[in-house]
């Protein structure tokens, strides 16, 4: 039987919640196809950073290096550790293992209520493809005097050309995967979240890289939108959308916003990718830790299984991935559990039980 080493990391506020759900849809997906997830579970977060003045330890890489996937359930909680230090740790293992691509499904499911007028699960299906290792979140920068009146800080974006040309790269080998949403000869599009218009070398640089880029893909649309227009259209007509490129600051934007248009927080999920395979891969509900909510078990946990699902995908597990999103769209068309974001009364496990249900049925 084919097993698969998974590391854990609970993380903070409700992640020890909704890691139990991931080990659970695992291990009911590796039961109906045969394959095995043996998981082990790391205690890094702010506790652990109150304990030892840090997220994690400093050899957290070399114990990870060798898991086929990390499941990461949600860092951060402000009234221990501030958000900057308490990110590190995600950052850290980013960049570490080269984890290049954030890649953010934005879908609708039926079901599902959208507080967007024009989201319906007919108009929303499109993929975010963030740049994940530089960009604006480069991390080179510093402060001079800063408690001075002349004092400063300065931060710098670096947009280097392997970092841009190979997450362009990604998004146009997803959009040729992908296949169907674009009518006529073009098998799909991928629009350029771009800001050239003001950064007149960061993204003029960007643009250049993807236009080189789409040469080699003339089967695939190209498409290009300033990220402020981005949001406007995003939500006048979520339909036009296939797949988006953008940097490390404007996919991190535009995400959560599209998080809006797939019903909320609860049903957002992500990846840290790392194509090659060099490195594991990182995934994770994209809520945050949520700490008022922490031991109440009133989380929605499709955000985490659809973690799970782009797992399994990623994994080569694809027919179980395909079983874990169809037994979600079962439950959530339903109706019949639903958690608080969603109008009712079931429990973080409840919503994971049925989801479990519908996929061993």
């Amino acid at each position: 039987m084919k097993t698969y080493s998974i590391a854990n990391i609970p993380g903070d506020g409700v992640g020890a919640e909704i890691a139990l759900e991931a080990v659970k849809i695992l291990a009911a997906a590796g039961d109906k196809f045969g394959f095995a997830c043996k998981v082990e579970s790391y205690d890094w977060g702010c506790d652990y950073y109150l304990k030892h003045g840090e997220m994690g330890p400093k050899d957290k890489l070399t114990t990870l290096k060798d898991f086929d996937a990390i499941f990461l359930g949600c860092i951060g909680d402000a009234a221990k550790v501030p958000d900057h230090v308490s990110l590190t740790i995600l950052l850290d293992i980013r960049k570490g293992f080269d984890q290049y691509v954030n890649l953010r499904p934005i879908k609708l499911y039926p079901g599902v209520y959208s507080p967007i007028r024009t989201a319906t699960p007919e108009s929303v299906d499109f993929m975010v493809v963030r740049e994940n290792t530089e960009g604006e979140y480069a991390g080179t920068g510093g402060y001079f005097k800063p408690d001075q009146p002349e004092g400063f800080a300065y931060q710098t974006a670096i947009f280097s050309r392997k970092g841009c040309d190979r997450v362009i790269r990604y998004a146009f080998e997803l959009a040729r995967g992908r296949k169907g949403r674009i009518e006529g000869d073009q098998v799909g599009m991928v629009t350029n979240c771009t800001k050239s218009n003001a950064l007149n070398y960061s993204m003029v640089y960007w643009d250049k890289i993807y236009r080189e880029v789409a040469d080699d893909y003339p089967d695939i649309k190209r498409d290009m939108a300033l990220v402020d227009a981005m949001t406007m259209w995003m939500v006048k007509n979520p339909e036009y959308f296939d797949v988006v490129v953008a940097s490390n600051l404007f996919g991190d934007i535009i995400t959560d916003l599209g998080a809006m248009l797939q019903g909320g927080m609860g049903f957002a999920a992500g990846g840290n990718i790392n194509p090659e395979k060099d490195y594991p891969s990182m995934f994770e509900p994209i809520h945050g830790s949520a700490p008022k909510y922490a031991g109440k078990g009133v989380v929605n946990p499709i955000a985490t299984i659809e973690s799970v699902r782009m797992m399994l995908d990623h994994l080569g597990e694809a027919e179980a991935a395909q079983a874990v999103q169809d037994a979600e769209i079962k439950v959530l068309e339903a109706g019949q559990v639903r958690t608080k974001d969603m109008g009712g009364t079931a429990t973080t496990a409840q919503m994971g039980d049925a989801v479990k249900a519908a996929l061993l049925a």
